[in-house]
């Protein structure tokens, strides 16, 4: 066997591999952004809360018309968006932050959709559900990954300055700029759209690792915002590829394959990367000289 049918080849002979491959790395073209985003916004926890928010939408989806995806990706974008806001409008109307609403309804939507599910699946949906199956993605499937992908990168180039500005100084962009509530639940939208787009790849519990394990890799590297997303895309994308490639060898499920590459690359970039952990002990601290 040569090098091209060792690294290829899987994805030239087999069809579901090739839309597999296709559909995570469309996934991490949009969810490597959002996921900078959600880490510059220290809100990288959030973002796994509004994954598992998902679920019992998805879980409704699923009652009605079985593992079908238009259905279930109504229901888990229309029940992540009512987390979301439910949680954005207890934090502006109550004394309780938002990172703590969100933590009470992911809770409660977890549990909400696991009974839903089982009400009529067997272990194998709800497994389906949790982990997502990216080796069975369809060309339907493409098709909405490519929407949700293409939504999202538009609409962060719409919204790209007042976002950055709201990462920085959110005090500020409220003082010179009513957008910022707009920006905010914009993106919150973004992300719930991401991870719907997800999860029928990974599921609910792993969707939200393509968005932030490269995105937290990609901080040990550069600096600068556009250097950031673009990193963070190509650290999804090679994890998406080798992850599969693992997944056809090994005979391991492709979903946690992609993302213990992903963490591989996150744990070489913690100890190895520019602004990692040996890099800062070994360079020496520059005095000041009167």
């Amino acid at each position: 066997m040569n090098l091209f049918d060792l690294l290829v080849g899987p994805f030239v002979s087999y069809g579901f591999l090739t839309r597999a491959l296709a559909g995570a790395m469309i996934l991490a073209a949009s969810a490597g952004p959002v996921g900078v985003f959600l880490m510059l916004r220290r809100m990288s926890l959030a973002g796994d809360a509004m994954a598992h928010a998902i679920l019992p939408g998805a879980a409704v989806g699923f009652l009605i018309a079985g593992l079908q995806i238009l259905p279930m990706t109504l229901g888990g974008f229309a029940a992540g968006l009512i987390v979301a806001l439910l949680a954005g409008l207890v934090s502006r109307l109550t004394v309780q932050r938002e990172d703590t609403s969100l933590a009470a309804f992911y809770l409660i939507s977890l549990a909400l959709g696991v009974m839903l599910v089982s009400l009529r699946g067997s272990s194998v949906d709800l497994m389906h559900v949790l982990f997502g199956s990216v080796l069975a993605l369809n060309n339907d499937a493409l098709v909405m990954i490519g929407a949700v992908s293409t939504i999202s990168l538009a609409t962060l180039a719409v919204i790209w300055r007042p976002l950055f500005a709201e990462c920085l100084d959110p005090t500020f962009l409220r003082s010179v700029s009513k957008a910022g509530p707009v920006v905010h639940f914009l993106f919150l939208g973004l992300v719930v759209l991401n991870l719907v787009g997800g999860f029928q790849a990974l599921g609910t519990l792993l969707a939200v690792g393509l968005m932030m394990l490269p995105a937290a890799a990609a901080r040990f590297w550069v600096r600068s915002l556009e250097a950031l997303c673009a990193l963070a895309i190509g650290i999804g994308m090679a994890s998406s590829y080798l992850g599969l490639l693992l997944s056809y060898y090994f005979s391991v499920p492709s979903g946690p394959a992609i993302i213990l590459v992903a963490g591989g690359f996150y744990t070489l970039s913690l100890i190895f990367g520019t602004r990692g952990i040996v890099r800062t002990r070994m360079t020496s601290p520059r005095h000041r000289i009167a």
